[in-house]
């Protein structure tokens, strides 16, 4: 079962935002790690943004499903183990072992992950001129990020590090396309349950790989809660409704943007030379956006908001 698809202003202004909002948390995970151990890192973030979430859900009174229509447990346990704890655990290994590069072409190729996942599992129907415009998307983050992108690392354990950086990326491109599959429900309801259920399998993991964590100084706990609710409880919140709205497609654009957003804030902020290749590798990925997305534009412009 699936809703159908809608996307406007506030779809195009959601990705928008989620692309900076992920596209920082990068740089706040390298300050927390000074602190405090991976796993025990994406434990805390996941379970204080499930906390911060349970909140806002319990204000609207801890209804899920809005209609008579009810989920699987299954599907549910699962979409929260997709969307959160499995792709958390397996970057927060993988980058032991690969180039920073390589993590953000990972990232990047859940675009190309969803378009044949959305055409059967879903209504999203995978056409050529949406394929040609992901791929166009995704020489642009290549372009972006460099001779880094598929550079060797040197480090043993090299391959099985690939392979969980995309592992993660497959983890998120089937997460966006199951979230289509619940019935209607509550956005923050969903949010909450999911962060819940990832939350409380990384700490299991974390328990297990790293012991009983020690406790972090003032600043990495600062920076531990912006994670949680920023990069975590909101993002996670945002993607989802903009998973079962606009579509898992739609939604993947945002990976394209992250590396934009790592680039441009490394510019800004900590004064990292402005190379060529940004202005062609943002040229690329808008492009491939605009024709990707380019029935979307148009009805935008018009005003009008029909299914796309």
């Amino acid at each position: 079962m699936s809703v159908s698809t809608q996307i406007n202003g506030r779809s195009w202004a959601m990705i928008g935002v989620l692309g900076l909002v992920w596209g920082t948390s990068f740089l706040f995970v390298e300050l927390a790690l000074t602190g405090i151990t991976p796993f025990w890192l994406a434990a805390s973030r996941i379970l204080l943004a499930g906390a911060a979430t349970t909140l806002v859900w319990r204000l609207r009174g801890y209804r899920l499903f809005t209609t008579g229509a009810r989920a699987s447990i299954s599907l549910i346990v699962t979409v929260g183990a997709l969307s959160t704890a499995l792709p958390f655990m397996a970057l927060s290994w993988g980058q032991q072992f690969v180039t920073a590069g390589f993590a953000g072409v990972s990232m990047a190729a859940v675009g190309l992950m969803v378009l044949p996942l959305a055409h059967v599992l879903t209504d999203e129907r995978m056409t050529l001129r949406k394929s040609i415009g992901f791929v166009i998307g995704f020489v642009g983050v290549v372009v972006l990020i460099g001779p880094d992108a598929f550079r060797s690392s040197g480090i043993a354990g090299e391959l099985p590090g690939r392979v969980a950086c995309l592992s993660a990326a497959a983890c998120y491109a089937v997460s966006s396309v199951l979230l289509r599959r619940i019935p209607p429900v509550d956005p923050v309801g969903l949010s909450a349950v999911t962060l819940w259920i990832g939350g409380i399998m990384v700490a299991g993991a974390a328990l297990w790989y790293e012991g009983l964590p020690s406790v972090p100084s003032q600043w990495v706990i600062s920076v531990i809660v912006t994670l949680g609710l920023i990069q975590t409880a909101l993002a996670n919140l945002m993607r989802i409704w903009v998973a079962r709205t606009a579509g898992a497609t739609f939604l993947s654009l945002t990976n394209y943007q992250v590396p934009l957003w790592s680039v441009l804030l490394g510019t800004i902020f900590l004064g990292e030379a402005l190379e060529t290749r940004l202005f062609l590798a943002m040229g690329l990925i808008l492009a491939g956006v605009a024709l990707s997305q380019w029935g979307a534009f148009r009805r935008l412009f018009r005003g009008g908001t029909k299914p796309a």
